[in-house]
């Protein structure tokens, strides 16, 4: 068994204690939030953001994944290939914001979809000390047919393709949804 030995003392759960708001400021992407938390002894001034949790879907045709063209990114300072993915307000099931995803970034209509699978139906934690969300990933398996919106999709075969686009991407949530499927279809084949 391995022991882990902290060098510092961390104060237990219970001993933080969350004080007054002394800034809020919400807008439809973000809340940003202020506040005084009690740390065992020390006192902090905390400051995070809550956001509405988020998407990834990787839609499946053919054996082919299809993602959008790359996007640019204001971030990165550059475009980037993504899987399709967006927002999900606090009052929309996930799986309804994958869907209207697939219809927004592919033109894939919910018709085109033959199933919508959770990767994690509860949801991963993006949580740092100044983000805190949830991920929802889903695997969208479409009816065989063309490629919808050619000119803006992507397909890559799944199997000799999936190397090369997992060092292509570099949204790290993509990266995570990418490896978490092909984990499972490799330790739980249907």
């Amino acid at each position: 068994m391995t022991q882990v030995t902290m060098t510092q003392e961390q104060p237990a759960e219970n001993e933080w204690e969350v004080g007054s708001r002394f800034a809020n400021l919400s807008t439809p992407w973000f809340t940003l939030i202020g506040e005084h938390i009690q740390a065992g002894d020390q006192p902090l001034d905390y400051w995070r953001i809550e956001k509405a949790d988020s998407v990834i879907i990787l839609p499946i045709q053919d054996n082919h994944l299809l993602l959008p063209a790359p996007t640019y990114r204001p971030g990165i300072g550059s475009k980037t290939l993504d899987f399709p993915g967006g927002r999900c307000p606090k009052d929309q099931d996930p799986a309804e914001a994958a869907q209207q995803t697939l219809q927004r970034e592919l033109g894939i209509d919910a018709t085109a979809i033959m199933s919508l699978q959770p990767i994690n139906p509860q949801g991963w934690p993006v949580n740092s000390s100044f983000s805190n969300q949830k991920l929802y990933g889903f695997i969208a398996q479409l009816h065989p047919g063309p490629v919808p919106k050619q000119d803006r999709a992507y397909a890559i075969d799944v199997s000799p393709g999936i190397d090369r686009l997992r060092s292509e991407l570099t949204c790290l949530q993509c990266r995570m949804v990418l490896w978490e499927w092909w984990y499972l279809r490799q330790t739980h084949p249907a």
